[in-house]
């Protein structure tokens, strides 16, 4: 009977264990994500604040982060940012660091990064986001200490956000929080407009780059799921336990 009943146990678990999939609560629908969202000041907004055609940016008055994202699964997002003191820039690239990542120690050495990427995003059933760029991104960094001071380069990473909640700010409205893949928080995004601002969603300039993508999103980006094999082997341990406690 013992035996019996862990096997039934098990068994009434699988259903719940294959069909985890994220529940679309108060913490994910305040509103919808589709729209255009900016941090801070919002003075960082996606759309003219790049230039892919001659790879230049607008400036914006202020540093900050924008994201845009569209119902039918299309993203841009722009990054105006600084680091100073021998940070690492790690936001040149979430989830890697970039090659340009010399320390220095001087108060003076402030590393200026403006970052445009667009393409395509899935909202996974275990509650993450992924970003599949369409490999015409590019970032300009201005870094006084290194030997190169002023230079652009292609930015072409898949970005992984391990999670993504929406409330409704009593000031400002909608607010959206995302966490990169690592748990580490994105600034509080507010929304600016409820459609998505951005330039055409399709690759915009001829680029040779491959995309890479962040080196955990093939283990954490997937559905939380049972395969018929963990299914098995779940019953085989239960099954193995019941009878291990009939020879005590």
């Amino acid at each position: 009977m013992f035996v019996y009943g862990l096997l039934t146990a098990a068994l009434a678990a699988v259903p719940t264990a294959l069909s985890q999939t994220i529940v679309y609560n108060s913490a994910h629908n305040a509103t919808p994500i589709s729209g255009t969202w900016s941090s801070g000041s919002k003075a960082v907004v996606t759309g003219d604040f790049a230039n892919p055609a001659n790879l230049s940016f607008n400036y914006p008055k202020t540093t900050g982060v924008s994201y845009a994202f569209t119902d039918d699964g299309f993203y841009e997002v722009a990054r105006y940012r600084f680091t100073s003191n021998g940070e690492t820039p790690q936001q040149y690239a979430p989830g890697r660091r970039t090659k340009h990542t010399s320390p220095c120690s001087n108060p003076s050495c402030i590393t200026g990064v403006l970052q445009w990427h667009h393409g395509t995003h899935q909202l996974l059933d275990n509650g993450s986001i992924v970003l599949t760029p369409f490999g015409d991104g590019y970032q300009q960094i201005q870094d006084p200490c290194a030997a190169e001071s002023n230079f652009i380069e292609d930015y072409n990473f898949t970005e992984l956000y391990n999670m993504w909640q929406i409330f409704l700010d009593p000031t400002d409205g909608p607010k959206l929080h995302l966490f990169n893949f690592d748990g580490s928080p994105v600034a509080p995004l507010f929304q600016v407009y409820s459609t998505a601002n951005m330039l055409p969603s399709r690759k915009l300039r001829n680029t040779t780059a491959s995309i890479d993508a962040v080196s955990l999103l093939a283990t954490n980006a997937g559905p939380r799921s049972w395969s018929s094999a963990d299914v098995m082997s779940l019953v085989s341990a239960v099954f193995a336990l019941g009878v291990g406690s009939l020879l005590v």
